[in-house]
């Protein structure tokens, strides 16, 4: 008798400007991907936000963190923990947290709402599109620390992946663009949020962080009716 699925509802609220995002973002899919059986059967949402409004409005400790005396242990331990999972993936990452400044992104923070609102221009041309324009916004910026406010290096990456600058342009100058945006922060706020990635299964379950993605994969299986409560989809974490 063959298992019935329940639809699953995955949404994937993400900065570009956020390292523990990139890493999140290149497993999601693969994720969808370990459960074909299944994958037709979850809609997978991805809303982009600026995370610098939700600091500004409920986590402010991230700017005093910034401002304070940096505590070396913890800094050396955080680029460290950074540098293990972007090996885990075979990415390679500016580390925000090294202390030689030399190594970081310039510049950090970046400011990432074009490229925010370019995501809806490349969505709309096909998930696929979405997800390559993506991926060259995290690279340039995280492993190549090319400056993905400027219209330079967003014309070489909109190009890179076939879409036409010009089109991405306007699109992004367009207020309904710059609304997207904002109601996205503005909803991820509203039912939680407090960085990114944020992560919503079936809207009810939130995760945070790039660690938690073992969780919410448990959550899909589990939400889909394929999984158990005993741990079911949390054994990929030992084929990294």
């Amino acid at each position: 008798m063959r298992l019935k699925v329940i639809p699953v509802t995955v949404e994937f609220f993400f900065d570009y400007s956020s390292p523990w995002t990139y890493l999140a973002f290149t497993q999601i899919e693969a994720i969808l991907s370990r459960h074909n059986d299944i994958k037709e059967n979850i809609q997978m949402i991805y809303k982009p936000i600026l995370v610098g409004g939700i600091f500004n409005k409920v986590n402010q400790s991230v700017y005093e963190m910034r401002q304070s005396k940096p505590v070396i242990p913890k800094l050396n331990y955080m680029n460290a923990d950074l540098q293990e999972w972007a090996d885990a993936y075979n990415l390679c990452i500016l580390g925000p947290y090294d202390i030689d400044k030399s190594k970081r992104p310039n510049p950090f923070p970046v400011n990432s709402v074009k490229s925010l609102r370019g995501a809806g221009y490349a969505a709309e041309k096909g998930q696929g599109h979405f997800l390559e324009y993506s991926k060259k916004v995290f690279h340039s910026y995280w492993g190549e620390s090319k400056d993905i406010s400027k219209d330079d290096v967003l014309k070489e990456i909109v190009e890179s992946v076939g879409l036409d600058f010009h089109s991405f342009q306007q699109y992004i100058n367009n207020q309904e663009a710059k609304d997207v945006v904002r109601k996205n922060t503005e909803e991820c706020i509203s039912r939680g949020g407090f960085g990114s990635p944020t992560m919503f299964v079936n809207k009810d379950y939130m995760y945070f962080g790039n660690d938690r993605l073992p969780l919410l994969e448990r959550r899909i299986l589990l939400e889909s009716g394929k999984g158990n409560a005993s741990g079911g989809g949390i054994g990929w974490v030992s084929r990294l």
